[in-house]
């Protein structure tokens, strides 16, 4: 009996030693078990990237089975250059195919160089002009962007300052990677502007932070690709819940395919947001999926 005793006693240790990830594996299956199926509806992808690099190894056939794959039914389309967009936009038969329909934005970069200097740059405002005067096979540019402002106090520069006030004047949606701070820059030159807030600021702008200029600007939209504190171990966050339910029809999702690597994990990006999306009641994940997206640009249900 007693060498029984002793044999028994490092099996109980053991025992003991995989409690906490014995707990750990319970508890995730659990939290699984309790998670809502994903939402199963139409996607609008509100920010996306054709760049040149990526043209090669991701071309249209690639792009295009992706986007069906995962149930995309709609983009804007943006590029470093322009080449990019047109494109997606000429490819009109290939796109109706997969049921993808392509809204077409102006990107104010022609080469990288672009992106630290084209707030002061005139000629900037003449390439935009030239784009917007000859427009793209799936119709007229609806948008300019999306641009970066590294510095809020650049969204003074002469040149964001006279795209913003053209965005107004000819109803185009601006997509603006910048922060809190740019955010009441922007919209003082031009308020009645349509702006998308690109990854509903940048760094991790707090949620009451956004709640407040959500408020102030009933224009605003907020798109989601990149936002810190929008999942937390997996899960579509409190805070997050309690904007989106307080706020449904200002949000919209994105994949941000700025790197070849994001067009390699596409489909695993918009998996991911059908998770969250599926936490939400069906109707305001209708809207963030699909809905926002589609009225902000006229397209009727797919």
């Amino acid at each position: 009996m007693a060498a029984n005793s002793i044999n028994t006693r490092p099996r109980s240790r053991r025992a003991i030693a995989l409690i906490p990830a014995l707990v750990l594996l319970l508890s995730s299956a659990a939290l699984a078990a309790d998670a809502p199926p994903p939402y199963a509806g139409p996607l609008f992808d509100a920010h996306l990237h054709y760049n040149v690099e990526a043209q090669a190894p991701h071309p249209l056939t690639d792009v295009l089975g992706r986007m069906q794959r995962s149930g995309v039914r709609a983009i804007v389309a943006n590029s470093r250059p322009n080449d990019g967009t047109l494109t997606l936009a000429t490819a009109r038969a290939a796109a109706a195919a997969a049921g993808v329909t392509v809204v077409p934005f102006v990107r104010l970069y022609r080469n990288r160089d672009d992106y630290s200097s084209w707030f002061r740059d005139p000629s900037i405002i003449a390439m935009v002009e030239r784009e917007l005067a000859q427009g793209t096979p799936a119709g007229p540019y609806r948008g300019l962007g999306e641009f970066h402002l590294y510095d809020s106090a650049n969204a003074d520069g002469s040149t964001a300052v006279a795209l913003m006030k053209l965005a107004q004047q000819r109803n185009l949606v601006v997509l603006a990677h910048v922060d809190d701070v740019a955010i009441d820059k922007l919209l003082a030159h031009a308020p009645q502007a349509r702006l998308v807030w690109a990854h509903t600021g940048i760094g991790g702008v707090p949620e009451a932070r956004v709640r407040e200029l959500l408020r102030r600007y009933p224009s605003l939209m907020g798109e989601l690709s990149y936002r810190p504190g929008l999942t937390e171990n997996g899960r579509l966050s409190t805070a997050w819940r309690a904007l989106m339910l307080e706020f449904p029809e200002r949000f919209l999702i994105g994949s941000d395919t700025w790197v070849n690597q994001r067009w390699a994990y596409y489909e695993g990006l918009m998996q991911e947001a059908r998770v969250w999306l599926g936490e939400l009641p069906p109707t305001v994940a209708q809207s963030i999926a699909w809905g926002n997206g589609a009225r902000l640009y006229g397209l009727l249900a797919p």
